[in-house]
């Protein structure tokens, strides 16, 4: 017959077993996704007078929809999308852009750099844009562009203000 060997008590403190801590790490982990999502989804749906959950539609237009409306007849809303200039892999995302021609832009070279100022306007039925670029290497760099809606690109004149030189360039939308 064989004796069954006992172990001995170890002096060590016994280890929280690492089963229970990855379970708890992917509950925490879980828990926070799923709030983040909640949140984000509740901000994003959110309208004026709601509690974070869209209100059904009312028949008076909401101010919201009233300047969406303006902007979609200034005609700006072309201009709205994420612009690459090939020649360099340059991004100018446009984001919004409002009745008044006033351009919600980030500009990246990889990285962000400051947009100083972001405009559009219209000539007859010629969307130009401007953007002034504020940063160490680029004080004052502007881009001049006219949106050419047969192509769907932006092409125009980017004034590098740190050398005074001027290039041509264009931005293609990106899919």
């Amino acid at each position: 017959m064989t004796k069954l060997k006992r172990r001995r008590p170890s002096s060590r403190k016994p280890s929280t077993k690492s089963g229970v801590r990855r379970v708890s790490v992917l509950t925490v982990t879980l828990v926070l996704a799923v709030g983040i999502v909640a949140t984000f989804a509740l901000l994003r749906g959110r309208q004026p007078g709601g509690m974070g959950w869209p209100l059904p539609s009312s028949p008076a237009p909401s101010i919201s929809l009233a300047a969406t409306a303006d902007s979609a007849e200034s005609g700006f809303r072309a201009l709205s999308g994420r612009w690459l200039r090939p020649d360099g892999g340059y991004i100018l995302d446009i984001r919004d852009v409002d009745a008044r021609g006033k351009i919600d832009a980030v500009y990246l070279n990889p990285r962000p750099i400051p947009v100083a100022r972001a405009e559009a306007t219209r000539d007859s039925s010629t969307l130009r844009v401007f953007v002034e670029l504020r940063a160490p290497g680029y004080p004052g760099s502007t881009y001049t562009l006219t949106y050419d809606p047969t192509r769907d690109q932006l092409a125009g004149i980017y004034f590098q203000a740190a050398l005074q030189e001027r290039f041509d360039v264009v931005f293609v939308r990106m899919q």
